[in-house]
């Protein structure tokens, strides 16, 4: 693995490949620019299925080469997850929540799509850095296929077609001057005539559990399945952190999984719609 990226390479190329699935993010991010503000990344988030050469130990030691450290893990029962967080080098970096689909946990039809789908990974790819915005490393799926997986788990069905990239890059509230809340910026975002996702509230967490986190829905575009049919898929969304200092005077770094558990739901095809 060439451990010559620095993290800024790293994200530098992250944020191309993201804001070209959300040009959201790029209009969120220029507007506030606009606004006199300095956008720094509270973190980023990665999706991944728990097989084959991509399982979530097959990606980590990329993160482990740029400096990051294991944080801790988080467990999504209802959503059939597992994930972790990672604190990185210094404190002025993102921070990065890796999470994976626990395939096991779902019926047999899926899982043989998704062994399908895995199957057809080069593992060569997984050397690089770069298979972290790698995208599908594989055909895509059937759109029947695509619809089997969306009726148990929308993050398979998502990771069927997106493959593997930034799912969404977060702004820290903490960092900006004018738009200072949560409720300052949704009202910003809003402006612009983007969605919010509701899931769970507009605002989820609080100042209690020291971090409040809010979401866009994500920007959709069309993808030619298997067979050629095409369809309008949500593809990535823009999230917006504000961390509280705890007993020690301390920011907060980790992450809400209540929290967390809603704020997947801004790449489900059907808002709102309980898995």
């Amino acid at each position: 693995m060439p451990h010559d990226m620095t993290l800024e390479q790293f994200f530098s190329r992250l944020w191309d490949d993201y804001t070209a699935m959300t040009p959201q993010a790029s209009r969120i991010h220029d507007a506030l620019v606009a606004d006199g503000e300095t956008i720094v990344n509270d973190h980023v988030a990665f999706r991944t299925f728990d097989r084959g050469p991509i399982c979530l130990a097959d990606l980590e030691p990329h993160l482990l080469a740029l400096g990051y450290t294991p944080l801790e893990p988080y467990d999504f029962d209802a959503k059939k997850l597992r994930a972790w967080g990672y604190l990185p080098p210094r404190e002025d970096q993102p921070r990065v929540f890796l999470s994976e689909l626990k395939c096991s946990e779902l019926s047999a039809p899926a899982r043989e799509i998704i062994d399908e789908l895995v199957a057809q990974i080069d593992p060569a790819r997984i050397a690089s850095p770069e298979v972290m915005w790698a995208g599908r490393l594989w055909e895509a799926p059937t759109w029947e296929a695509y619809r089997t997986l969306a009726e148990e788990s929308e993050y398979a069905a998502w990771l069927s077609i997106i493959g593997l990239r930034a799912n969404h890059f977060t702004i820290s509230v903490n960092h900006l001057r004018r738009h200072d809340t949560l409720e300052k910026l949704l009202a910003k975002v809003e402006s612009l005539g983007l969605s919010i996702n509701a899931s769970g509230g507009r605002i989820k967490g609080s100042p209690e559990v020291l971090l409040e986190q809010a979401s866009t829905l994500a920007d959709r575009m069309p993808f030619t399945f298997s067979g050629g049919r095409v369809e309008e898929i949500p593809t990535c969304y823009y999230e917006f952190a504000r961390r509280y200092p705890d007993a020690d005077g301390r920011l907060y770094q980790g992450f809400v999984a209540a929290s967390a558990d809603r704020i997947f739901e801004s790449t489900d095809a059907r808002p709102g719609h309980a898995d």
